[in-house]
């Protein structure tokens, strides 16, 4: 039945990956349930609406120590068995870099729930279900086993790894009772701080919103002005660690390529680490081209580094590509401020790009194919329809799966090896399996 021998290295190369990875395709919503819920704080009763409206340059203000707690009770239970509770400071990512920046962000602070009826806020009863202390980091999600609890409260003792001192946040809890696979997190230099973050004009998780209903995401901007993919590599372990993100943006290079120093590959080398720590994690890498500049300290040397990053998507499958800011940027330089940086106009088409980008690659990868035509005669595994079942099925596969560009199923039927209907990753490895069970080696 098969007509190809396979190298030996080749063989052990698929068994060696046959750990299930990453699926971009069915996304299911995480939506958001806590938006203009009855809130409740001790400080200065009349903000407290600004931490779950629907606008994020309004914030809960108040003076450590403080809580913000709301009542969910009017929200189905179906709907709230597991949550995820993310709250939004405005400083930069981590304090880390040249430029740090920390502006009333929690540093130390307790997650607690309550099972007490609804309406009225319970002054007893609360139980900790997580506790931070010495945080630096501007966002972070608490994924909450909610079964049997109405109540959620985020109490902050200490700001700025100081006690006491101001607080500005946002706080929204979503819905992750079916998995958390609707959550995103940006990691990046400035370019990434200013355009992902989401209370400046329409952020990346409206834009989903606007483009389909069914999808409000979680979404953390992880940008830090002044930092290298160096620094990335340095701190995406730590990062990683605390953070249930099921996408991570890896959006590093204008400032490796400012100078060219220390030079293209040492970027390389930076980014798969990033990208293999990713994988590692259990979650999905996504890598945007770096922008076009103008600032002749800049721009000629990133084309250099975007080859690398076409060299990662090649040797990478599981990467999916984000938007193509190079192209875009040359084509429109004027919405550059400085050369480097995007102005306002600039940073909100980023976030639209980004929208865009990621409900074509992700949030409808898996539409769009046909079934062969009916008489027709099916090798089970002959994806690409050539009259055998070889390794080029399964690396079409897998970048089906993973939403690479302008790929297409010709047999997608052959696919089914589970024969359940659907195409995933277990059909992915049943099929390398049965590729390496059936395959002579010499």
């Amino acid at each position: 039945m098969f007509k190809k021998m396979l190298p030996a290295a080749l063989v052990l190369a698929i068994t060696a990956s046959l750990v299930p990875v990453p699926v971009a395709a069915e996304v299911t919503p995480n939506p958001v349930i806590s938006r203009n819920c009855p809130a409740f704080t001790g400080d200065d009763p009349t903000l407290v609406t600004g931490a779950n409206d629907e606008f994020y340059y309004s914030s809960w203000n108040a003076s450590a120590p403080d809580y913000l707690a709301y009542d969910l009770s009017g929200v189905p239970k179906e709907n709230r068995r597991v949550i995820d509770a993310v709250w939004y400071n405005y400083s930069a990512y981590d304090i880390i870099g040249q430029f740090i920046n920390r502006n009333m962000e929690p540093s130390d602070y307790t997650i607690e729930i309550n099972s007490a009826p609804g309406g009225k806020y319970p002054v007893d009863g609360w139980e900790v279900v997580e506790t931070v202390s010495g945080n630096t980091l501007s966002s972070r999600q608490h994924i909450i086993n909610f079964e049997g609890y109405n109540w959620v409260r985020m109490c902050v003792t200490g700001t700025d790894e100081t006690e006491g001192g101001s607080i500005q946040l946002n706080l929204d809890i979503h819905d992750v009772s079916d998995g958390v696979t609707d959550s995103w997190i940006f990691f990046g230099d400035s370019i990434t701080a200013g355009g992902m973050t989401n209370w400046l004009g329409t952020g990346f998780a409206t834009y989903i919103n606007q483009i389909d209903s069914n999808y409000l995401p979680i979404q953390e901007c992880g940008g830090i002005g002044g930092i290298t993919s160096t620094e990335g590599r340095d701190n995406i372990d730590r990062w990683l660690s605390t953070c249930p993100a099921a996408y991570v943006s890896i959006a590093y290079g204008t400032n490796d390529a400012w100078g060219n120093w220390p030079g293209s590959q040492n970027y390389y080398e930076n980014m798969i680490y990033m990208i293999e720590a990713v994988l590692a994690a259990g979650k999905i890498p996504v890598l945007p081209k770096i922008p076009y500049s103008t600032n002749p300290d800049v721009g000629p040397y990133v084309p250099e580094y975007n080859a690398m990053i076409d060299r990662i998507y090649e040797e990478y499958l599981q990467v999916i590509p984000g938007p193509d800011f190079y192209s875009y940027f040359e084509e429109h330089p004027e919405q550059l401020a400085d050369g480097v940086h995007p102005d306002t106009d600039g940073y909100d088409v980023m976030r639209q790009m980004w929208a865009e980008t990621m409900y074509e690659r992700v949030y409808t990868a898996e539409t769009g194919e046909t079934k062969p035509t009916e008489g027709t005669e099916t090798i089970q595994g002959d994806l690409n329809n050539d009259g055998e079942f070889s390794v080029a099925d399964v690396i079409l596969l897998q970048k089906w799966l993973l939403a690479v560009p302008d790929t297409h199923l010709d047999n997608w039927e052959a696919a089914d090896f589970t024969e359940d209907g659907k195409l995933n990753v277990f059909d992915l490895c049943l099929m390398k399996k049965a590729l390496i069970s059936s395959t002579t080696i010499e």
